[in-house]
């Protein structure tokens, strides 16, 4: 659900998060999260109790790496995403990554009343782009994800599959050195599904890395490794 109060925050992930230290990792990981745990507070005061999510998930991403994260519903998976782009503070662990993050959240974080273009001038200026840089990467972005024909619609006249392509395009915009994906083709038709999958191809060639989240993996071929979310830690699959 989007609104109108809803504040763009991704772009900030670019720079050190509280949660984060964003610092030098080992040669080749460009993100690694070691010893990350997490509980939520559930039911209320006095019989409230905190119950884990997240158990020390230990988890390197390297330079020009597509890896899967996979996992039950209530397994952790966007709570470690969140934790990973600095959105949400462990509890305890630590996060060391290498380079600029484009986050794509699993729902979208619009202003309803601007336009497609609107939107990208908006991050272009929150990730500090030049007007020309900016300009440049939309007009990339739109045929890649083929919705350059709804630039001037305002967000609350999106479908919703065009509202994951903006989703997804924002995220795209600094062309960030890793890509921290959670579902992002929900809603995608079949042609889109394809053009995805050819982008972020293009992205492994350029030695840029994704970590994209999916309940379930049909294309594994696609993936240079998939990650299970299991117990509340990751298990290679």
């Amino acid at each position: 659900m989007t609104s109108d109060a809803a504040r763009p925050s991704r772009p900030p992930v670019t720079s050190a998060a509280v949660s984060t230290a964003a610092a030098e990792v080992s040669t080749g990981v460009v993100l690694a999260a070691t010893g990350v745990a997490k509980a939520y507070g559930r039911g209320m005061w006095p019989a409230r109790r905190r119950t884990p999510v997240l158990r020390g998930v230990d988890l390197e991403l390297a330079a020009g790496e597509v890896v899967g994260l996979v996992g039950e519903n209530g397994s952790g998976k966007s709570t470690l995403m969140k934790i990973l782009v600095g959105d949400l503070a462990a509890d305890t662990g630590t996060v060391t990554r290498s380079g600029g993050i484009g986050y794509c959240p699993q729902e979208p974080v619009v202003y309803e009343r601007l336009t497609c273009d609107e939107h990208f001038e908006l991050f272009g200026r929150a990730y500090g782009l030049d007007e020309r840089t900016e300009r440049a990467s939309r007009a990339r972005i739109y045929p890649q994800l083929g919705f350059e024909r709804y630039a001037t619609v305002r967000a609350d006249h999106l479908s919703g599959g065009t509202l994951s392509k903006l989703n997804l395009g924002l995220a795209l915009l600094a062309d960030p050195e890793v890509l921290l994906l959670d579902e992002p083709y929900a809603g995608f038709d079949f042609d889109t599904y394809l053009k995805f999958w050819d982008l972020v191809a293009q992205r492994r060639r350029a030695g840029r890395s994704v970590l994209i989240i999916s309940h379930f993996v049909t294309d594994e071929e696609r993936f240079d490794r998939i990650v299970e979310l299991r117990d509340g830690r990751a298990v290679a699959r």
